[in-house]
């Protein structure tokens, strides 16, 4: 086998038909199916499994599904191809941890980290010179000059910003950072009595999250211990059931004050059915608020038909806004008139009094309020630049891509490396099968440690993340990943485990 084997598909040892329609959960016979094109399938995509898609697709074709042939065939007919191009593509050559031994320095790397940080939009650069250009040539008046106005620039992307969480443009504004606006939420929504005291949480959720419910907790005189719900997978699941969510809200209802879950669980992947659990927890007399840092830009949200009380989440993954890139807020529109306690600032007031320099604040309506201080407009340019990518494209073709997309690194994973294959290395999806229940991420476990399996694919150009204790998070992002970036990492995966396999004889 040769050293630099990124674009050889020659490491994957091709399991036979059977073995693979098998791990994979079934494939698709010729003529089963209607025969559609690629670039029609979002417009029905959800009637059928990933897998009977892809199957179809090879058939009409005439290829092998597993082909690296296949994945071209994919990205030539992908009608959201051109938007790579608008994304800066690290180089095996510019990362710290490759061995160009084993890579092409001059080759883009394969990124699946855009649950971590998404790729940076080349067209940030204007936007951020734009920015200091005015405060370089106007100085003060930046505050009000176009393109940006510094102290109005909160105000610009709200459009977008709807579109992409499904609410109305005056609920969600660009402010702080995720837990810092987590915090201003609860400090409001979160008001417990001797009855209902209670915060519902997913078991494992981001530490952050975890902190901050305990912090408000332990503000008002409670101790987690008894103040703090979870909910955990049952024994020997890895996913939390729906059900089980929905009991908990049935027992506890009456004490509970917040419903408070990470729409997309970071660790597993697992969408949780946001609308249900809203509907449920609202039903029980509950407030309910969502972290979506992992379902933002990632997955179809639809905040104001759920009747969500509450959300944040940041903007660095895949919303593209880089390193600790401003965050959201969201507050449902019939919570403008609500009058409770909350942390006011100068950025507090209603827009056409802040200036009055008022002793009391004229607090502004609905989300508005819960803003502190002026915003910073290089971070909220950033945004922006995603912001309109974002829109070009479309949730809908997007999540359609996805869909196809995850769903051939499922097919591939379990192809490969599925768990019933006999004396092989092995991968196992954690996150749900269901479509319905995932977004772009797949975790997985692995039968070679993990720090191991880590260490080889970064030497050979893959960018990925782990998170502890043993899960390996691939997150192919629709807006610049292709299906050939998938069968890369696959074939770059299957060439790690041959050299673990070797290494453990």
């Amino acid at each position: 086998m040769e050293a630099k084997t990124q674009g050889n598909t020659t490491g994957l040892k091709k399991p036979t038909t059977a073995e693979t329609k098998a791990n994979e959960g079934g494939g698709i016979r010729g003529g089963e199916m209607e025969k559609k094109h690629y670039n029609n399938y979002h417009q029905n995509w959800k009637a059928h499994t990933p897998s009977e898609l892809l199957w179809e697709k090879a058939n009409e074709q005439g290829v092998d599904v597993l082909s690296e042939e296949f994945a071209r065939i994919m990205d030539k007919e992908d009608p959201l191809r051109e938007f790579r191009k608008r994304f800066s593509y690290p180089k095996n050559g510019n990362l710290d941890n490759t061995d160009l031994e084993l890579c092409d320095a001059e080759q883009e790397c394969i990124y699946m980290c855009g649950n971590s940080l998404g790729l940076k939009p080349h067209s940030v650069d204007e936007r951020v010179k734009g920015v200091i250009d005015s405060w370089g040539n106007k100085a003060v008046g930046t505050h009000f000059s176009p393109p940006l106005p510094a102290g109005l620039c909160d105000r610009y992307g709200r459009e977008l910003l709807g579109k992409v969480v499904g609410a109305d443009p005056s609920t969600v504004v660009l402010m702080n950072g995720l837990t810092v606006n987590l915090h201003l939420l609860l400090l409001s929504f979160y008001q417990p009595t001797p009855q209902r005291y209670k915060i519902l949480i997913e078991g494992h959720s981001f530490p952050s999250d975890r902190y901050a419910m305990v912090s408000q907790m332990e503000l008002r005189g409670y101790k987690p211990e008894e103040a703090m719900l979870e909910v955990y997978p049952r024994e020997g699941e890895h996913t939390i059931r729906t059900e089980d969510i929905l009991s908990v809200i049935r027992k506890e209802g009456d004490s509970i004050a917040v419903v408070c879950l990470g729409g997309v669980q970071y660790y597993t992947g697992q969408k949780f059915d946001m609308g249900t659990i809203t509907k449920a927890a609202r039903e029980a007399g509950c407030m309910v608020g969502w972290d979506l840092a992992h379902a933002v830009g990632n997955v179809s949200l639809h905040l104001d038909d759920w009747g969500v009380d509450f959300a944040c989440w940041c903007t660095y993954k895949y919303l593209n806004s880089g390193p600790g890139g401003i965050s959201g807020a969201y507050v449902n529109k019939r919570h403008e008139g609500r009058d409770t306690p909350h942390l006011k600032g100068w950025w507090s007031n209603s827009e056409d009094t802040r200036f009055q320099m008022k002793k009391t604040c004229d607090v502004a309506p609905g989300v508005d309020g819960f803003r502190i201080s002026n915003p910073p407009p290089l971070l909220v340019c950033l945004v922006l630049a995603s912001l309109e990518i974002f829109d070009e494209a479309g949730m809908d073709r997007l999540v359609a891509k996805q869909f196809l997309l995850t769903g051939y690194l499922e097919l591939l994973i379990k192809a490969y490396f599925g768990s019933d294959q006999v004396k092989s290395p092995s991968a196992k999806i954690i996150t749900p099968e269901d479509t319905n229940q995932r977004g772009c991420q797949l975790s997985l476990m692995f039968s070679y440690p993990l720090q191991k399996v880590h260490s080889e694919l970064s030497k050979r150009g893959v960018q990925c993340d782990v998170r502890k204790p043993n899960v390996m998070r691939i997150a192919p992002a629709p807006l610049y990943n292709s299906f050939s970036d998938v069968h890369r990492f696959t074939t770059i995966l299957s060439q790690v485990f041959e050299l673990c396999k070797t290494e453990a004889a």
